[in-house]
């Protein structure tokens, strides 16, 4: 297949993404995790990378610091949040969301290029048992959609997600590539926060706060 027919096709396949996006009903705030197993794709075209240039994208104003850090579960004034792990900046212009290990096509996806991706939003509460409970707006790209661009293969059976701290977080590949869990890149329709994720976290809205990784860095199917 030509390079401009490879181009095309995944154009194509993108922005008709993006309209069925468009048409989804907001995810509950709590809802029974269906545990459908991401579609293993046969090899095709070898896909490494995807255009940015297939939709429109505002501006990103990125985050900033605020003023005061809050102390490990205490709460973030500044967004109503409350702070877990230890920050990480991370520079947006080199930033790349590798996705590796049992897939055919391994992937370093930019930040316009997840945007540019499906793209799910719902009111979720974040549960940190016995801390706190966090209700907010997070929206970002479907994970079974990152997990069918790189091509799984069969017989992969788990994924892990790592974070720019060194954090990793394992769930089985039906739990990550299940209905209403995606990688998120905007809270309250805003980047997140640095302090939350910045520039991506995973959420998953049936599991507890431990698994919502923040500043992700990588995603390993095994």
């Amino acid at each position: 297949m030509k390079k401009g027919t490879v181009r095309d096709l995944i154009v194509g396949i993108l922005l008709a993404g993006v309209i069925l996006a468009g048409c989804s009903s907001p995810t509950p705030t709590s809802f029974p995790a269906p545990q459908r197993t991401p579609e293993v794709l046969s090899p095709a075209t070898p896909i490494s990378t995807i255009t940015a240039t297939s939709c429109t994208l505002p501006t990103v104003v990125v985050p900033t610091l605020p003023a005061v850090i809050p102390g490990y579960t205490d709460l973030d004034p500044t967004t109503g949040l409350h702070m877990t792990g230890q920050f990480q900046e991370i520079d947006l212009a080199s930033y790349r969301l590798k996705v590796t290990g049992k897939v055919d096509y391994p992937l370093e996806l930019t930040y316009d290029e997840l945007r540019c991706m499906p793209k799910t939003q719902a009111q979720l509460t974040l549960i940190c048992p016995g801390f706190f409970e966090d209700v907010a707006v997070w929206a970002g790209t479907p994970i079974a959609s990152v997990l069918r661009l790189a091509h799984v293969q069969a017989g992969a059976t788990q994924v892990d997600l790592v974070s720019a701290d060194g954090y990793v977080v394992s769930v089985p590949l039906a739990t990550a590539g299940s209905e209403g869990n995606f990688l998120a890149y905007e809270w309250e329709g805003r980047p997140l926060p640095i302090l939350h994720g910045f520039p991506v976290r995973a959420v998953f809205p049936a599991l507890d706060g431990s698994k919502w990784i923040k500043w992700l860095m990588q995603v390993r199917v095994r």
